[in-house]
């Protein structure tokens, strides 16, 4: 179960990073985010994340019913996803975009610091 939580996490850090690098490249030079792989291996990253993450949960019975922490962190991962996508998508001016990227980053280490502690912060 050792390797499967490394490789959640290495999956998590790689996935924030290629979104803070999909984010530099949309505000010095958005031409490059048409590349191929950058439309493919974000999604791929986060696929795997959340197989590893969903296998975590059930080995270790951590459901969302019964513990209010993994509810917390659920919601903040769609609430990553959004703020992530509203970045990336949606966002029409430059401090917008960044509102949003440190907006996502802020999501994502809520989710960081729930996975660790196990301790809500909003229930």
């Amino acid at each position: 179960m050792e390797l499967v939580k490394s490789l959640h996490f290495s999956l998590a850090m790689t996935s924030v990073l290629l979104f803070s690098y999909r984010f530099i490249l949309l505000m010095r030079k958005p031409e490059k985010l048409k590349q191929k792989w950058l439309k493919i291996l974000p999604h791929v990253v986060d696929t795997f994340l959340l197989i590893f993450g969903i296998t975590l949960m059930i080995s270790f019975s951590f459901y969302p019913t019964q513990h209010d922490w993994m509810l917390e962190k659920l919601l903040a991962i769609f609430a990553y996803i959004f703020t992530g996508f509203y970045t990336l998508k949606w966002a029409r001016t430059n401090a917008m975009k960044y509102l949003g990227y440190l907006g996502a980053l802020g999501w994502f280490i809520l989710i960081v610091k729930l996975a660790i502690t196990h301790q809500t912060m909003f229930f």
